[in-house]
C-alpha cells in the first residue's frame, strides 16, 4: 500500500503535533482503566470469570485490528481517525449512565472497535510525519503525554467511584475523549477520498490472509511481534488483577488510588530521558532489563502480601517505563513507510492477542491455586521468555 496523501495540514502540525494526542488517550484510558475490573467484578462476581470476559473481548478487538487494513484501503486515516474519536466520546458518555449489564457489554464491545483504530492510527500519523526527528523522539513524547494524562486518572476515577458508582468514571473519559476529537478537527487534516468497491467476503478473508503471511515472512516482524507481545501480556495482566488483588488484600479504593497513581511517576521520569538512552545504548539492553526485573518482580508477588505487595505493585512500573518508549520501535525501524499502514494492523494484533491469553492462563492459574494472585506466575514466566526473545540474534 502507497503512503496517504495529504491534501491539506494546517500550518505548524507535526510528529509532535500527533504524539501530544496522548495526552488525551491516558487520561481517558487512565481513568478508565482504574475502574474497568472493578465493574466487571460487580457484573461477574468471580475473577476467573472476568479473565474469560476480557480474553473475548480481546479476540473482537483483535479481529477488528486484522479488518483496519481493509478498512483504510477504503476510507481516508483522517476520516476514520475523527469518526473513532466521536464514537468514543458517545459510547463513554452512555457507559455512565448505563445500568443493565448487558447494555454495558455491548457498549463495551462497540468502544472496543473505536479504540483499536485510535490505537493503530496515532502511531501512523506520527510516522507519516516524522521525517525531521524520528519515531524514537516522537515515541518518547507520544508516552510522555500517555502518563501525564494517566498521572491523576486512577485518582479521579476513584474518587468519582466512591461519590457516585464504579461506571459513573467513564462519563468522565468521555468528556476527554470529546475534547481530543476537538483538537484533531483543529488539525484541519484534508485527505482525498478513496473510491469504495462493494465488500465480497471471501476475497476480504483472502486478502487478510495473505497480508498476515506476509508479515511474518517480512524480516525483522517475527521478533518485532513477539517483543510486542510481550509487553502488552504484562501490561494486560497489571490492569486487570491489580485492581482486585489490592482489593482483595483489603485495602481501599484511596489506597489503591494512591497505588495507581505512583506507579504512573517511573513512566514520566523515564519517557523522555528513554530517547536519550536508546539513541546511546540501542533498544535491546532496555527491553532485556525491563524484561527480566519484571518477572523477578512477578515471582515476589505471587508470595508476597500486605503492604511490601503494593511496594511491589509501584516498584514494578519501573520496569515497565524501561520498555514502554521501545517496545514498538521493532516494527517500525524494520518496515519501511510505504508498508507500515499494511502491516501494522497485523503487528497490533500484538497488542490484542495478549489480552486473550494472558488473561486465560491467569483464569487458568486462579482455578488451579484457589487465589488471584497466582496470576503473577503467568507474568513472571512471560517475561523471562520475552527476555529471551530479545536476546536471540535473529
Amino acid at each position: 500500500m502507497a503512503r496517504d496523501k495529504y491534501i491539506s495540514v494546517k500550518q505548524g502540525i507535526s510528529g509532535f503535533s500527533f504524539a501530544n494526542l496522548g495526552l488525551f488517550t491516558g487520561f481517558a484510558d487512565g481513568i478508565y482503566n482504574a475502574v474497568y475490573s472493578l465493574v466487571l467484578m460487580e457484573i461477574f462476581a468471580n475473577s476467573a470469570v472476568v479473565g474469560i470476559y476480557v480474553a473475548i473481548y480481546a479476540a473482537f478487538c483483535m479481529f477488528v485490528g486484522l479488518f483496519a487494513n481493509e478498512l483504510f484501503r477504503r476510507f481516508s486515516k483522517a476520516r476514520v481517525f475523527y469518526f473513532s474519536m466521536l464514537m468514543l466520546a458517545i459510547c463513554y458518555a452512555m457507559m455512565g449512565f448505563s445500568v443493565r449489564p448487558s447494555t454495558f457489554v455491548v457498549l463495551d464491545y462497540t468502544t472496543g472497535i473505536a479504540i483499536t483504530l485510535v490505537g493503530i492510527l496515532i502511531p501512523l500519523f506520527m510516522s507519516d510525519f516524522s521525517e525531521k526527528v524520528g519515531m524514537a523522539r516522537l515515541n518518547s513524547r507520544y508516552h510522555l503525554w500517555l502518563n501525564v494524562g494517566a498521572l491523576l486518572a486512577p485518582m479521579i476515577a476513584l474518587a468519582i467511584a466512591e461519590q457516585y458508582n464504579n461506571r459513573a468514571a467513564f462519563f468522565a473519559s468521555a468528556l476527554i475523549y470529546l475534547c481530543g476529537w476537538a483538537v484533531f478537527k483543529y488539525f484541519r487534516i484534508v485527505q482525498p477520498d478513496k473510491k469504495v468497491h462493494p465488500i465480497r467476503a471471501r476475497r476480504t478473508l483472502r486478502a487478510l490472509w495473505k497480508n498476515a503471511i506476509a508479515f511474518f515472512k517480512y524480516p525483522g516482524m517475527a521478533r518485532a511481534y513477539a517483543v510486542n507481545f510481550g509487553y502488552y501480556s504484562l501490561r494486560a495482566m497489571r490492569y486487570l488483577y491489580v485492581p482486585i488483588v489490592v482489593i482483595e488484600n483489603g485495602f481501599s479504593k484511596d489506597t489503591l488510588g494512591w497505588v495507581l497513581t505512583l506507579g504512573i511517576i517511573p513512566y514520566l521520569v523515564l519517557s523522555e530521558l528513554m530517547g536519550r538512552f536508546v539513541r546511546q545504548s540501542g533498544k535491546k539492553r532496555w527491553l532485556k532489563v525491563g524484561f527480566l526485573s519484571f518477572a523477578a518482580f512477578s515471582a515476589m508477588a505471587t508470595f508476597v502480601t500486605g503492604f511490601p505487595l503494593l511496594v511491589i505493585f509501584v516498584v514494578w512500573q519501573v520496569s515497565g517505563a524501561l520498555m514502554e518508549p521501545v517496545h514498538d520501535l521493532l516494527f517500525f525501524d524494520s518496515a519501511k513507510k510505504a508498508q507500515q499502514s499494511k502491516f501494522y494492523g497485523v503487528f497490533r494484533t500484538s497488542v490484542n492477542l495478549p489480552n486473550i491469553v494472558a488473561p486465560v492462563l491467569g483464569a487458568a492459574c486462579i482455578t488451579a491455586f484457589g487465589v488471584t494472585s497466582a496470576v503473577w506466575i503467568v507474568t513472571a514466566v512471560i517475561g523471562a521468555l520475552a527476555a529471551m526473545v530479545v536476546m536471540t540474534k535473529k
